[in-house]
């Protein structure tokens, strides 16, 4: 089984499954209304969450033999996937939600028998199982709640998640740990699917249906990761794989408790509310949480072997800054100052005249959408070889594509784009795992290629970018994806080939997102280049594999 077809497989059927379930959502009841308390001013779908949870689980269900432990996770996911269709549907109260949380942790903890054995500080202390199990079950049902509170802005508790994931699927891949690499790589293709649409301004929510089996996900793989397949590492290290949100929901608590305020009652006192209450905009808000918890993630691999101690000052010494500074400016009435209409600079005119010249204007999107098909096609063919789960999924993608082709469907069609991201996305994958006797210098001038055409899409995003494609806080989290991956290039020489993948796939994304978003037939030599890649590629893994 490939690790990066299991993470495509999953984005491909989470990008597919959510506008479905949007479109029942009326029907179901399942819709967000605005109120004081959310940021939203239009009812929006709470649908999100099957993608994250359907996109994770399809993949781990056809690819993984499942054992005691994987039934329980499965078994446990559904559960909270089933209270969270509830209660997205007529909004049950907290006792309700908390009888699912303990079903599914129960499931995993006596069923799965995964717990806590050893704790922080106590290395020479062996915890007895009947302190353990249900030490495990709060301990799990405290981050499904964190991770529930975090979602509060677009794409905050998805973008959230996918930085924690990041981190503990580098850990798992160092450590061997073939269950918890492939259940992370699942859950990001899923969250990734779901993020395609949750971007501000969000189309769709993922209710708790998605929140409570993220949360449920996190917490059973910082465990597993911790205290069975890496039990060399720091065992104070989930206090910096799950990060911001832990911190956030004991802080909301705690000014609800001494404020003499029930426990469970929603208040606008969540790190996000008080960013937007000093004047940061919804789009700043979020980037400065990513920034805050991808620091504390990154921290997670770098200082995995350090002590407990160490460990836990790292997660306090960061945090206490966050909330330190937040406190200091609402003490000193500060806000974020904001720069007038006319005071913003202008783009230089000789800047203007280069960017309104027609013939100027084309070339960057012009250059992309004909080297990244070149690129895809010619990949197809290099490489040395193509595995037959690759090549099956091709030749699925290809029928799909060519129908749609012949149907002349929109240039838009949800299952084109899902066509051409993974043939972007094997393309890379196979160009770097599987390069065959192409040589340094092909490799030399494919990275330069790719960096050209990195720069032609920041030319049109800065310069000649409209409505049909802006950059939003999801660009953000795939920069600081890409930033991890550089510093883990620094810990682990194998990290390379992985940075190498995920920059070519990223360019290779947004060149296809620019492109289908200008394009108006679905004849173009684009759509062309992409299928006969997907032809090509299963074609040499079914008929001509070795």
């Amino acid at each position: 089984m490939n690790a990066f077809f299991l993470l495509t497989l999953a984005a491909a059927v989470s990008m597919l499954i959510v506008p479905v379930a949007w479109r029942l959502a009326p029907r179901l009841g399942m819709v967000d209304l605005p109120d004081p308390r959310k940021i939203h001013t239009a009812p929006v779908p709470r649908v999100g969450g099957w993608g994250i949870t359907i996109g994770s689980l399809v993949p781990l269900l056809l690819l993984y033999k499942l054992d005691q432990l994987l039934q329980s996770f499965v078994i446990g996911s559904l559960t909270l996937f089933c209270f969270g269709l509830w209660d997205d549907a007529r909004q049950i109260d907290h006792w309700k939600k908390f009888a699912g949380q303990i079903l599914a942790t129960g499931v995993v903890v006596y069923y799965g028998d995964l717990y806590v054995s050893r704790l922080p500080f106590l290395d020479m202390y062996v915890l007895d199982p009947v302190i353990g199990k249900p030490f495990t079950m709060f301990a799990l049902i405290g981050v499904i709640n964190a991770i529930n509170h975090s979602d509060g802005l677009d794409g905050l508790a998805g973008g959230e998640s996918m930085l924690s994931l990041i981190a503990i699927a580098f850990l798992s891949y160092l450590s061997d740990s073939a269950l918890v690499l492939g259940i992370a790589l699942a859950t990001m293709g899923g969250t990734f699917g779901f993020l395609r649409y949750n971007t501000h301004p969000a189309r769709v929510f993922m209710g708790d249906t998605g929140s409570q089996v993220l949360g449920f996900t996190l917490g059973f793989l910082a465990v597993y990761l911790t205290q069975v397949a890496h039990t060399a590492v720091s065992a104070a290290l989930p206090l910096l794989l799950l990060g911001l949100p832990l911190a956030d929901i004991l802080s909301v608590l705690f000014q609800r408790i001494r404020a003499g305020m029930s426990w469970f009652k929603a208040t606008r006192n969540h790190v996000h509310h008080r960013l937007l209450d000093l004047g940061f905009s919804h789009f700043e808000t979020v980037v400065i949480i990513y920034s805050v918890h991808a620091a504390l993630v990154v921290g997670a691999v770098l200082m995995r072997y350090q002590s407990d101690i160490a460990v836990a000052a790292a997660y306090f010494g960061i945090v206490g800054l966050l909330f330190g500074a937040l406190s200091y400016a609402e003490n000193r009435k500060w806000t974020m100052p904001r720069v007038g209409p006319g005071k913003r600079a202008l783009v230089p005119a000789v800047v203007r005249r280069w960017r309104d010249a027609t013939l100027i204007r084309a070339l960057p999107l012009a250059f992309i959408a004909t080297v990244v098909p070149a690129f895809m096609a010619i990949s197809s063919l290099w490489v040395q070889e193509i595995p037959r789960d690759f090549g099956i999924v091709a030749g699925v993608l290809a029928v799909v594509m060519a129908v749609e082709m012949a149907r002349n469907r929109s240039a838009d069609s949800l299952l084109v784009r899902a066509a051409i991201y993974c043939s972007a996305t094997f393309s890379a994958y196979l160009f770097v795992t599987y390069p065959g006797d192409s040589g340094l210098a092909v490799a030399h001038a494919t990275n330069i290629g790719m960096a050209c055409v990195a720069i032609a899409i920041g030319i049109v995003i800065r310069f000649l970018s409209d409505q049909k494609f802006v950059t939003t806080p999801t660009d953000y989290l795939i920069v600081f994806g890409l930033l991890a991956l550089a510093a883990f290039d620094s810990v682990d020489i194998k990290a390379s080939s992985t940075t190498q993948f995920a920059s070519y796939a990223i360019v290779l994304f947004y060149s296809g997102e620019l492109v289908v978003s200008r394009l108006t037939s679905i004849r173009h030599p684009f759509y062309w280049a992409a299928l006969a890649s997907l032809v090509i590629m299963a074609t040499r893994s079914l008929l001509f594999a070795s």
